[in-house]
């Protein structure tokens, strides 16, 4: 890579602007900080000043105000793929930063800031997204300039981005890392654009020769010289990063040498391997001479050749130069033929750089200028020896942003800590505190860790861990848990010790990963039936010393009405420990699953559970929810003034959730595994020392003691300070076991339509709330695997129906098209015989369930005129196939009453484990809320 001229190629320039948005903090509190019209000025001036510039021709230039994500997404993905010779990236708007410092994301127009969720900046790209597409392009060069808060923290990004095409990509930032900025006032642009559009304009004015390294240059001068503050109160510095010897010119001027760039080397001092001011600069020219050349901003730069000419120090500098012209630019460091004041020293955190390092820098570039002085005349020597220090450059990454302007402390080591989604907020509210605290702050007051916590589905991290290593290491092809689970973890926190020995049983050979997990549990918390007050006095008025099951029913024979709903077993652990408990006391995972109420697909967590329920007031009143107890001391991030209060009720059969540190060390990953362990060691002892648990003790946990006192002094509302026993760990083929069960009971169903199709339905029939109109509605909660037939419940001898459609697997379209056709479903001038219909029904369904145990239904709609058929002898064996089957049968009344105690729907069903519907329900909802149970259709 060198030096490139764009001009005369397919060159594109994409700017982005947000200022405005569509949730803001005065607004929302998800929103972000505000508006901000300053971005408006800024994407019109720059449009103008690229346009005038030689490089970008007619409609190379793309205008994108205020795009929604999708809109961005769309534009970069074009721009993309139109540039050929020099592509141009400029964001202006709000951006935000993981805990840690190292992701940085832009928001558009749409994004939100929703804690506590997994997705918590929705709407807003990461920075390594936006890295990928334009590493990707078909564009020669990729020019990046960030106008934004934490602008900054992009070069670190840029210097750990792996992907191919990052050596053609150069970052231009207005502001160091870990840096809040103004937008001044809102009547012109930002500073950093308003100085930016300036310079181009005046080289544009000039004619002169500009090339990016010259405007970085030229931009922290006038920065530094304007002072405007961030919000740590240091000037604002803009920044920059690429590899050495990259540049890239803007604008092409008018020479009076005709020797081509300068005499002298660039000088301006740039970094090898980031750009950051102090290292091996690169210089092109004709001209002749030796020496070192001494960077403007203050800090000792060494020039080197490139093999058009030798290195030398600027004329203006002294030494012994080659013939340095104004016109030449040999040195765009500085303003033509006047001597610029050094700037003030970088600061930490708002104080001056420590005298010491001040002064061993200079002592160092005196050394540096001594040695080098031996090899004048002697080119190919000098060029070895700055070669090997361009090499040094390229490592010493750190040293280079400490005294060069990024932030002034040095990027501190981040630790990844992966989680159960249940435990999300409470270990990032931990960390966030960790981050802050004296263990985790240097002398200088600068942080010695950055910590980023996400979650991931608790059988995802199992199965992950275990099984996909290589892959989560070396991702290819399709398996690329970086994508489907998370980054590789240094910490795992799961919420049952278990989780270890699950991960370790299914280990592959040649693991990649090794987990060091501690012996014990640091917190508890147990997994209760939270249940709305109005509906915790009704019963038995013991909260603890029964199972699971015992609970669920004593609360249905209080109160008929009352359901219970559990999260998804497959995404958190605490779901998956009551779901143990759940099918040991109903003898099988289908009983147990019927003691639940769902409509559509599980939450996924306990908190997205306990937020949606208060969307109807009716479902939180008579609802009881299978939740962790400490959430009900916590909050779940959403208005709990709208939720019922609960109580808590105890299981003694389901376990403990019991959150354990596990150290996550990864083969070949030896970099910096020294620093790194010390890192984990220090974030664990604070976060099982007195630190972390007063965090958790916060957020409602208990000691891990045997009387699992509660860690904070006042209980929640609802909760039992001592509860009594409490089962506390869970075994690993426990949990497997009750994990394979539930996805056997969960997986693709089927389901018998009986649709009563004799001649008193008339009257029930082409509206939409009609026989077919109804069964039409269900088929939403069928997908492409579950497999479903219907028949026409008519005749009273004989087989007593007729098949409209054979069981099998069915688009939905075709089970519309058949209900449509009213010469194939229609009224039949007969009577219906309820008794042979659903005899010849559980004699289907026992026959296809022999094999498996997948989830299975019978529905019968019908309008109850041939009930008469269902007394007696006929309705006892109808009672004793439904008991001997376990088919549960959904019976659907179309008139008032039919589900009344006593009546044959209402004992059909309660013995089948089915549901009753008739008129006075919402028929539609109600069957399809039953159907997608047992389907998997998108509709669920």
């Amino acid at each position: 890579m060198s030096r490139y001229d764009p001009r005369g190629k397919a060159n594109r320039a994409l700017l982005v602007g947000v200022s405005e948005y569509d949730y803001t903090l005065s607004e929302t509190p998800d929103g972000v900080p505000g508006q901000l019209p300053a971005v408006h000025h800024n994407r019109n001036r720059l449009r103008r000043a690229l346009r005038a510039l030689a490089v970008f021709g007619e409609g190379e230039v793309t205008d994108s105000p205020s795009p929604s994500h999708d809109q961005f997404d769309e534009a970069l993905r074009r721009a993309a793929q139109e540039a050929e010779g020099l592509l141009l990236f400029y964001f202006a708007g709000h951006g935000i930063v993981s805990n840690s410092g190292a992701d940085l994301f832009l928001q558009m127009r749409n994004a939100r800031v929703l804690a506590g969720r997994h997705d918590v900046f929705p709407n807003a790209p990461s920075f390594v997204h936006v890295l990928t597409e334009l590493a990707g392009s078909r564009a020669e060069r990729v020019v990046v300039i960030l106008d934004c808060c934490y602008a900054g923290n992009a070069a670190g990004i840029w210097q750990r981005f792996q992907g191919p095409g990052r050596e053609k990509i150069l970052l231009l930032m207005s502001v160091q890392s870990n840096r809040l900025i103004g937008v001044g006032d809102g009547g012109g642009a930002t500073p950093f654009t308003a100085e930016l559009v300036r310079l181009l304009d005046q080289h544009r004015r000039d004619r002169d020769e500009l090339w990016l390294s010259d405007l970085h240059t030229e931009l922290k001068r006038a920065m530094l010289a304007a002072a405007h503050l961030t919000a740590f109160g240091d000037v604002q510095e803009p920044q920059a990063a690429w590899d050495p010897g990259e540049d890239v010119l803007l604008r092409g001027g008018t020479r009076t040498d005709g020797a081509g760039r300068g005499g002298t080397g660039s000088g301006h001092g740039d970094t090898g391997g980031g750009h950051g001011d102090l290292g091996a600069g690169t210089g092109v020219g004709s001209g002749t001479g030796t020496g070192t050349g001494d960077g403007s901003d203050g800090r000792r730069g060494v020039n080197r050749t490139d093999g058009h000419g030798t290195a030398g120090s600027r004329a203006d500098h002294g030494g012994t130069a080659g013939s340095r012209t104004d016109s030449g630019r040999g040195d765009a460091s500085r303003p033509r033929g006047r001597a610029e004041p050094d700037p003030p020293p970088p600061r930490l955190h708002g104080r001056r750089t420590p005298a010491p390092l001040r002064t061993g820098l200079r002592d160092a570039t005196a050394r540096l200028r001594r040695a080098l002085a031996r090899f004048r005349g002697r080119p190919r020597a000098l060029a070895a020896v700055l070669l090997a220090l361009g090499v040094t450059a390229l490592g010493s990454y750190g040293i280079v942003t400490l005294t060069a302007g990024h932030g002034t402390c040095l990027p501190p080591l981040e630790l990844r800590v992966m989680t159960d989604p249940d435990l999300e907020s409470t270990v990032r509210a931990a960390s966030d505190a960790y981050l802050n605290s004296g263990a985790n702050t240097t002398g200088a007051g600068c942080r010695r860790t950055g910590v980023t916590v996400f979650s991931a589905g608790a059988a995802d991290a199992v199965t992950a861990l275990g099984q996909r290593s290589e892959a989560w290491q070396d991702p290819g092809g399709d398996d690329d848990p970086q994508r489907d689970v998370g980054p590789q973890p240094d910490v795992w926190i799961p919420a049952a010790r278990a989780d270890v020995a699950r991960v370790d049983a299914v280990r592959r050979a040649g693991s990649k990963v090794r987990l060091t997990p501690d012996k014990e549990a640091f917190a508890f918390s147990p997994v209760v039936l939270a249940v709305p007050q109005e509906l915790g006095g009704k019963g038995d008025a013991r909260r603890a010393g029964r199972t699971l099951v015992e609970l669920i029913d004593g609360l249905r024979e209080a109160d008929p009405g009352a359901d219970v709903r559990r999260t998804d077993p497959e995404y958190t652990d605490a779901a998956l420990l009551a779901t143990m408990g759940l099918y040991s006391g109903s003898g099988e995972a289908r009983a147990g699953e019927q003691r639940l109420a769902r409509s559509g697909p599980p939450a996924p967590t306990a908190a997205t559970l306990l937020c949606t329920l208060p969307d109807d007031d009716a479902v939180d009143n008579r609802t009881a929810a299978l939740v962790p107890e400490f959430l009900l001391k916590s909050g779940v991030g959403c208005d709990r003034a709208t939720r019922a209060p609960r109580t808590a009720d105890y299981p003694d059969d389901v376990p403990g959730l019991e959150p354990v540190f596990v150290r996550v060390r990864w083969t070949d990953a030896d970099r910096d595994a020294e620093a790194r362990r010390d890192a984990v060691e220090r974030f664990r002892d604070w976060l099982t020392g007195e630190g972390g648990l007063q965090v958790f003790g916060e957020d409602g946990f208990r000691d891990t003691s045997a009387e699992h006192r509660l860690l904070a002094a006042e209980p929640a509302d609802g909760v039992l300070p001592e509860p009594g026993a409490l089962l506390e760990s869970a075994g690993p083929t426990g949990m497997n076991t009750a994990l394979e069960q539930y996805r056997s009971a969960n997986g693709s169903g089927k389901v018998l339509f009986l649709l009563d199709s004799s001649g008193s339905m008339t009257g029930l029939w082409d509206s939409p709330s009609g026989g077919p109109g109804l069964l039409k509605q269900s088929l939403g909660g069928l997908g492409p695997d579950d497999e479903y037939g219907v028949w026409a419940v008519y005749g009273t001898g004989g087989r007593g129906h007729a098949e409209l459609l054979p069981f099998d697997r069915h688009g939905r379209g075709e089970g519309e098209r058949v209900l449509a056709d009213r010469k194939k479903t229609r009224v039949h001038d007969d009577e219906a015989d309820p008794h042979a219909a659903l005899l010849a029904a559980f004699d289907e369904m026992t026959a296809r369930g022999r094999h498996d145990d997948r989830p299975e239904l019978i529905v019968y709609l019908t309008d109850d005129e041939d009930d008469n058929r269902l007394t007696g002898k006929n309705l006892t064996q109808v009672l004793d196939r439904a008991h001997q089957a376990g088919v549960p049968v959904a019976m659907v009344s179309l008139v008032s009453g039919g589900c009344d105690r006593g009546r044959p729907d209402a004992l059909i069903s309660e013995t089948s484990g089915g549901r009753c519907l008739d008129a006075g329900d919402d028929l539609g909802t109600g069957l399809h809320d039953e159907v997608a149970r047992t389907g998997t259709g998108e509709d669920r």
